[in-house]
């Protein structure tokens, strides 16, 4: 018969056995990417690259926008220049 600080040695010593099992396992999990998580990745970057395409045309519509703005007040300047002549 075990007594009970036996027991509870067996136990402390199984319940370190298992935590150090346990990390083991998570830590070679984190080394390699799982195949979902490559896919998840992949649609990040999928993602990444629709947003900055979505934004170089609203910054390109926003410089042409811009420009005929310009154009349009520098039109005005002119006319409002000749009609002081």
């Amino acid at each position: 018969m075990m007594t009970r600080t036996t027991h509870r040695l067996l136990a402390t010593l199984l319940a370190g056995a298992f935590a150090t099992a346990a990390t083991a396992s998570i830590a070679q999990t984190t080394t390699e990417p799982t195949h979902a998580e490559k896919k998840a990745a992949k649609k990040q970057a999928d993602a990444d690259k629709d947003a900055n395409v979505a934004q170089a045309k609203a910054d390109k519509k926003k410089t042409e926008s811009q420009s005929e703005a310009n154009e349009a007040a520098a039109d005005a300047k002119l006319k409002s220049a000749k009609k002081a002549d």
